[in-house]
């Protein structure tokens, strides 16, 4: 549950940020909308632009059992390496997709540029309900529904059972247990680290911080309020200065030859990830199956179990889309069907959690788990994403992220503290958000 006040302050982002962008979606009335469906002879076709595994077959199989609605997809690169930049320059030049996957992160400033349609009449109260909460949260804006939640993605540590157990090591339970857990590593195996504090990927930090407790973004009294260096990200920041300058965590970039060969050769135990790392891994390390176990994220206090997410995806309908209503059609069917989840699934070891809480029996039953001894892995994540704290709210800027990837290269140089780090990304959070416009007041 939200804590109150928490869906007045979602509404104001509406006065906030989005006020304007009900002309924007009202543009293009009922006569300028393609029909919802065509005839065999000559269906809808509506374009999709995504870059997750297994998204042509989705498309296919949709094609496959569709007569009136066709889907033309094309692959893209993964938003941060390409993807957000294709598809921003297609909205300017009026020839974006009619749908879009974009992430949770990402989400508010392309509803903040008005880029994408007002889909509310679509999400009425019987299809939000099949979601987990906490994704219709993430993409309810000014009380208006922007996007389709298509997975969630809570924070789930990887660990290499075989190796605790050789050194003597419990799993991890708490963030001090973690500490104490990666100094038992480092006098066992000297070389050999406990897991990687990925200095790379901004989000990492981001969603240490919001499991934590932390509120980057929110809005008070007309204004956007940013306070990226609050209580519990500094919590956080110190924490991690800790392990990294005690060298107790490695530092190695995320998928880089570094960080994967020290995972096949068992200098690194562990894997601080999400829901859909755990095919990630398995891809990475085959031959180590068997030897690996999935737990919960280590919480700050063990009473109180949190989870941030990582990432996870949306789907969402273009400004210039003429073809809401089928392109509704295909996102719902792509969000809920178990023909969708099948063919994902069978298409890649993607281990992504549905956000649509009746799917994941089908993602369970769909997914092999042998590489994690048979686990449960989607019973352990559904556990972990009803613990997500659910008073994130992502900004309209990618300054927050930009600023912090660049002074976390400084942190692990050795150039700069974490805890300076958060408070360089806070000023030039309120700047950006300044420059741009907006109301902006300085919560730190």
């Amino acid at each position: 549950m939200s804590r109150p006040g928490f869906r007045s302050s979602r509404a104001l982002v509406g006065a906030v940020a989005f006020a304007s962008l009900a002309a924007t979606a009202a543009c293009g009335g009922p006569s300028a909308e393609a029909p919802a469906e065509g005839t065999r002879a000559h269906p809808v076709t509506v374009s999709f632009w995504a870059w997750t595994k297994g998204s042509q077959q989705v498309a296919d199989e949709f094609n496959r059992t569709h007569d009136t609605i066709k889907v033309k997809f094309e692959e893209i690169p993964s938003g941060g390496l390409g993807g957000y930049p294709k598809i921003t320059n297609a909205l300017k030049a009026g020839i974006a997709p009619d749908v879009l996957s974009i992430e949770y992160p990402s989400l508010a400033q392309f509803v903040s540029q008005g880029s994408l349609k007002d889909i509310s009449a679509y999400m009425t109260p019987d299809v939000k309900k099949k979601f987990l909460p906490q994704t219709i949260e993430l993409t309810t804006m000014g009380d208006r529904n922007w996007a389709v939640p298509s997975d969630a993605a809570p924070q789930i540590f990887y660990y290499r059972k075989d190796l605790f157990a050789k050194y003597g090591v419990e799993p991890p339970k708490t963030w001090a247990d973690f500490r104490t857990a990666a100094r038992q590593v480092e006098k066992a195996a000297p070389k050999a680290r406990i897991a990687t504090f990925f200095a790379d990927d901004a989000s990492f930090f981001q969603t240490m911080a919001w499991q934590a407790g932390a509120q980057w973004f929110s809005t008070e009294g007309g204004s956007w309020k940013v306070d990226t260096s609050d209580p519990a990200t500094k919590k956080v920041a110190t924490y991690w200065q800790g392990m990294i300058k005690d060298g107790l965590v490695s530092t190695a970039p995320s998928y880089s030859p570094e960080w994967t060969s020290s995972l096949k050769a068992g200098t690194t135990l562990g894997y601080l990830g999400a829901s859909w790392s755990a095919g990630t891994l398995a891809g990475i390390v085959p031959e180590q199956k068997g030897k690996w176990a999935a737990m919960p994220m280590p919480s700050w206090d063990a009473a109180h179990p949190s989870s941030g997410m990582s990432q996870g995806s949306t789907f969402a309908i273009s400004k210039d889309s003429r073809k809401t209503k089928a392109a509704m059609e295909f996102i719902l069917w792509m969000s809920t069907s178990p023909d969708s989840v099948k063919a994902r699934v069978t298409a890649s070891t993607s281990t992504a959690f549905p956000a649509a809480r009746a799917l994941v029996p089908v993602a369970r039953e769909a997914i092999d788990t042998s590489f994690y001894g048979g686990a449960d892995l989607y019973g352990l994540y559904a556990k972990s994403a009803a613990t997500i704290n659910p008073d994130w709210l992502w900004g309209p800027t990618a300054a927050a992220n930009n600023t912090l990837h660049d002074q976390l290269q400084a942190v692990v140089s050795g150039g700069k503290s974490l805890t300076g780090a958060v408070a360089t990304t806070q000023r030039a959070t309120v700047d950006a958000l300044r420059k741009s416009g907006l109301k902006v007041e300085d919560g730190s």
